[in-house]
């Protein structure tokens, strides 16, 4: 990966398994100190919750990672562009909340 590569998580559980811890030590990656409480701000998070709510709909489910692909790919060019805009339109309002709490866990706030 190169001397220079440092890793960022987001502190979830799963990030911080021994595991990982041990993968990345051997692999020499230095991992950046990131605080828990950091919040999310970026939309495509948001995008990507649409898009598993839209998937975990589907009748029939996807049964094979083919039909999952496609399943995905289908459902991503069906996002309706308003909510996209939507969202993209309701991050000021996020990044105000979120300096409001110091940083912190944000009350989930409409798109």
């Amino acid at each position: 990966m190169g001397a220079e590569f440092l890793f960022m998580d987001d502190n979830a559980r799963r990030h911080r398994a021994n595991i990982v811890d041990e993968c990345l030590q051997s692999e020499d990656i230095t991992r950046m100190d990131w605080p828990a409480y950091s919040p999310d701000l970026n939309p495509i998070e948001h995008v990507r919750d649409m898009l598993g709510r839209r998937i975990a709909a589907r009748q029939p489910p996807p049964t094979c990672l083919p039909e999952f692909r496609r399943a995905l790919l289908d459902e991503w060019c069906n996002i309706p562009q308003d909510q996209i805009d939507n969202l993209i339109l309701s991050m000021p309002r996020r990044y105000k909340a979120c300096i409001v709490s110091s940083g912190r866990h944000i009350p989930y706030l409409p798109s």
